[in-house]
């Protein structure tokens, strides 16, 4: 078993990777309390929800729940929060609750938010079931639903008390959901670790594969590199929003099209290649920086060009609404070389509209 630490003082907790960990309810149930809600969706519910809802059910002195929500990116909203207050209210669970969230980053941002505001607090743990929700959103505390003007502008910090990665869920996974949680990988590589970034060069086919040893280097190392910059600031106050390269294009792309039309690692990969075509036209970087990400994306199925049927002004009319805009002014994570990024605000707004451009030549 791997095991990692994001290091918060007294909200500190584990990440564990393991093939098969799912069926390891003793570690499980050491996080837990008694009176447990298994938070999953419709898709994952007859997958893995109702077998862990019955091993953990086998324990005398648990009460456990199942909860399945609508699946997928459109249901990431208030209503469907609600649900999970409705049956927390409704079995009389108390402050010794736990949430624990069975599913990808929607069931993960909704079930973490919806722990944070009950009963102003009760403990949950992840329990993550695609890559992106392995190598992204499980970790790092980040909570929250979606608003017909703006991803994730609904939210809060809310820390799990652990976070238990089972990669052998994986090979349920779609293969669209498989290559949308790599873009997230191939951003860690982007913006830290430039010696990761070739290591994806050379391995991208493996996990396309989904090749067991692979995977589990990748998911491990990108849950590294997200806990070291969580730990340095975890309010995204300055650093750690450079784990937000391309997601201001992406969000974009998702609020624009309706969510859940294109994935989040979708839009992800695009924005990623949008901000390194930025940080080109500002002679930050070298054009082979962004041939090299362009060719990543292809290797990992993922698209390299944005929808056809958005403009320039699409773009920033959603990018204006970025949780990231401050003062009025707008920051983009961009890369100033490969495998280091900063946030700034200080960007020719003329090249900014040739890039914008540049995606958008079909409108």
């Amino acid at each position: 078993m791997r095991e990692l630490r994001v290091d918060l003082g007294d909200r500190s907790y584990p990440i564990f990777i393991q093939s098969g960990l799912l069926a390891n309810t003793d570690l499980l149930a050491s996080y837990l309390s008694k009176q447990i809600l298994i938070v999953t969706n419709e898709t994952v519910a007859p997958l893995y929800g109702e077998g862990l809802r019955v091993a953990l059910a086998t324990r005398s002195d648990l009460t456990v729940e199942l909860l399945a929500l609508p699946d997928g990116e459109s249901y990431k909203n208030l209503d469907t929060l609600s649900l999970i207050f409705d049956r927390l209210l409704e079995l009389r669970f108390n402050r010794n609750a736990t949430l624990l969230a069975l599913g990808g980053g929607v069931v993960g941002d909704m079930c973490g938010f919806a722990a944070a505001c009950y009963q102003r607090g009760v403990n949950f743990v992840q329990v993550p079931t695609t890559v992106l929700s392995q190598v992204d959103s499980s970790v790092g505390g980040k909570t929250g639903v979606n608003h017909p003007l703006g991803k994730n502008m609904i939210g809060a910090f809310y820390q799990p008390q652990a976070v238990l990665i089972d990669l052998d869920v994986l090979d349920s996974l779609p293969s669209r959901e498989l290559s949308a949680g790599l873009a997230e990988v191939i951003k860690y590589g982007l913006i830290y670790d430039e010696s990761f970034f070739e290591w994806l060069e050379v391995n991208m086919p493996k996990l396309i594969a989904l090749d067991k040893t692979a995977l589990e280097y990748a998911i491990e190392e990108s849950c590294a590199i997200k806990a070291r910059v969580v730990a340095q600031d975890e309010r995204e106050g300055g650093l750690r929003a450079i784990l937000n390269l391309g997601h201001t294009f992406g969000h974009a792309i998702e609020a624009h099209q309706g969510y859940g039309k294109w994935l989040h690692g979708e839009a992800v990969a695009v924005g990623m290649l949008m901000a390194l075509d930025l940080s080109v036209r500002l002679g930050w970087i070298e054009r082979a920086v962004l041939v090299r990400a362009r060719a990543l994306n292809e290797a990992a199925n993922l698209p390299v060009d944005g929808p056809s049927n958005m403009s320039p002004d699409d773009y920033l009319g959603y990018m204006a609404v970025d949780k990231k805009v401050l003062d009025k002014k707008l920051r983009l994570v961009l890369l100033s070389e490969l495998g280091k990024a900063l946030v700034t605000e200080d960007f020719d707004h003329d090249k900014l509209l040739a890039c914008l451009n540049s995606f958008c030549t079909e409108v």
